[in-house]
Formats: structure tokens, C-alpha cells, sequence
């Protein structure tokens, strides 16, 4: 009877789970299955009768110029941005964090937190307008001289990767201030008073006492952006598309383009195979902090 009734509630608790299940073997796993398998074939969307061609598409992609261009521009987009974030956001927090007027520190918190309201789409907008070579950023900037009126940021070689960075790094600090906000509250105030006590100035109490008590907070946090931002594409593909030329191509307009403008489908998902094993290597980098923090 009692062995009746466990088998029982063990039905119940897999029914309740089947939806979810079964939503994600439809929504995830069958994709990736797919996604992988048709790395393996010539084309297979395409052709009616799809040929095994082993790893050539690999092959092909680890000897593609371009693809290596990608991958170069995605680090380098990756890196710059994580990097811009973690500084903007632990300055924004440390201001946060400060004694100030409550109304004025209110002001601020909605201020600096607003980037984070806007959707991919919408933060895209606000800087191909602000980037347009008669927006206000170049009319701000060719007043003292800096740049010459009528500069097209997105559409100059040069300077396109930078004002993509710009813009991520714009629409991305706000969580990693709002993450870094949340540990600097944590941290005790007797720390502090300890170390003024001991006669401590400001910067040896940010460089003994903030940093080391945010490391595990930095730590995941840093990862954890580093994993998005590496496998960001709408908002490349929103403000310039991978261009001007191969400017800003990463991995994931690469692999649209090979898709759906190419019809690459194999080759593509090579590549998207590609992307998801090193994603995944970050992935396990970050469970691995979780782990070491808790």
C-alpha cells in the first residue's frame, strides 16, 4: 500500500514536469540535435539527398578568413565591453552606495538604471540617431574640433567597432551596476570603521576591503556577461549589420549570413556548433565560480 501510494505521487510529480519537459526537448534540445547533425551533411536543407561529408565543414571554417575576422571581432567586442562594464557599472554603484541626500540618490538610481527599460531594438534606435552624421553626438563634437560635421559612425570602418561598443556598453552596464550595487550593501560597515580606526584613507579602504569582499560578485558577474556579450547578435545586426565590409562581423552575423543570404545551412551550422562549444566552455568557467563562491 505504501509503495502504491510513492508510486503515486512520483506520477503526479512527472506529470506536472511533462509540460515543461516536453516544451524543452521540442523548443531546445531537438534544434540542437539538429543544428549538429546537419553540420555533418552537404547541405542538407537544400539537397533532397544529403551526403555525409564528416567534419569538412569544420575544416573549412577554422581555414576561412572570414571566419577567423569573426571570431577576432568577437573577442574584441566581448573583452572591450565586459570591460567598459565592469568600470562604468562599479563606479555607478560606488556612487550609488555613497551618503548622499536620499531624494538626490533616488534621482540618480532612475537615471543610470534606465538603459536597462529598453529593449535591444529600442536602444539600437536611440544610437543609430545619435551616431547619424547629423545627430546630436557629431554636431556635440565637431563644435570644438574634435571631429569633422557629418561623420558616419556606423558606416566608417574605423570607428564602426568602437561605436558598437559604445552602444552595448550603454545598454548593458545597468545590471552590472544594479549586481555590484547589491554586494556593496552587503559588505559590513564595522569593516569600514575598523580601517578608519586604523587610519585608513579611501583608496586603501576600496583597495582592501571593497574589491576583495566583491571578488566572488565580480567574478560571476564578469563571466556571466562575458557569456551574453560573446553570443550577442541583434543588436550587432540592428545598428550595422556586420559591416561596413567585415568591420563588425562576429559569429553570430556570420552565421545569419551563411544561413539566410548564402543558404549555407550546413556550413552554418558548423559554425553555430562552434559557437555553442566555446559558449559552453565559459559556461562551465562560470558554474565552477558559482561553486567556488557559495
Amino acid at each position: 500500500m505504501n509503495s502504491y501510494k510513492s508510486l503515486r505521487k512520483q506520477f503526479v510529480a512527472y506529470g506536472f514536469l511533462a509540460p515543461a519537459a516536453i516544451l524543452l526537448i521540442v523548443l531546445l534540445l531537438y534544434p540542437m540535435i539538429l543544428v549538429v547533425w546537419n553540420s555533418f551533411l552537404d547541405n542538407s536543407i537544400i539537397n533532397p539527398v544529403p551526403k555525409w561529408v564528416g567534419l569538412r565543414h569544420y575544416r573549412w571554417a577554422l581555414a576561412d578568413t572570414v571566419f577567423s575576422r569573426a571570431f577576432r571581432n568577437t573577442l574584441i567586442f566581448t573583452i572591450s565591453s565586459v570591460l567598459l562594464h565592469l568600470s562604468i557599472g562599479l563606479g555607478f554603484a560606488l556612487l550609488l552606495n555613497a551618503s548622499i541626500n536620499r531624494r538626490i540618490q533616488t534621482f540618480f538610481r532612475v537615471l543610470l538604471i534606465l538603459p536597462w527599460t529598453f529593449t535591444v531594438a529600442i536602444v539600437a534606435i536611440i544610437w543609430r540617431l545619435l551616431l547619424d552624421p547629423l545627430g546630436v553626438v557629431n554636431f556635440l563634437l565637431s563644435i570644438p574640433g574634435f571631429i569633422k560635421p557629418g561623420l558616419a559612425w556606423f558606416g566608417d570602418p574605423g570607428r564602426a567597432m568602437s561605436a558598437l561598443i559604445l552602444t552595448n556598453t550603454w545598454g548593458g552596464y545597468p545590471f552590472i551596476m544594479v549586481s555590484l550595487l547589491a554586494g556593496l550593501q552587503g559588505i559590513s560597515v564595522s569593516l569600514y570603521e575598523a580601517a578608519t580606526v586604523d587610519g585608513a584613507n579611501s583608496w586603501q579602504k576600496f583597495l582592501y576591503i571593497t574589491v576583495p569582499q566583491l571578488k566572488p560578485v565580480i567574478l560571476s558577474i564578469g563571466l556571466l556577461d562575458f557569456i551574453w556579450t560573446y553570443r550577442l547578435f541583434e543588436l550587432i545586426w540592428l545598428t550595422t549589420g556586420g559591416g561596413p565590409g567585415r568591420a563588425t562581423e562576429t559569429l553570430g552575423t556570420y552565421i545569419y549570413k551563411l544561413a539566410f543570404t548564402q543558404y549555407q545551412f550546413s556550413r552554418a551550422s558548423a559554425v553555430a556548433v562552434i559557437l555553442a562549444l566555446t559558449t559552453l566552455v565559459l559556461a562551465i568557467f562560470y558554474l565552477r565560480a558559482q561553486k567556488a563562491s557559495d
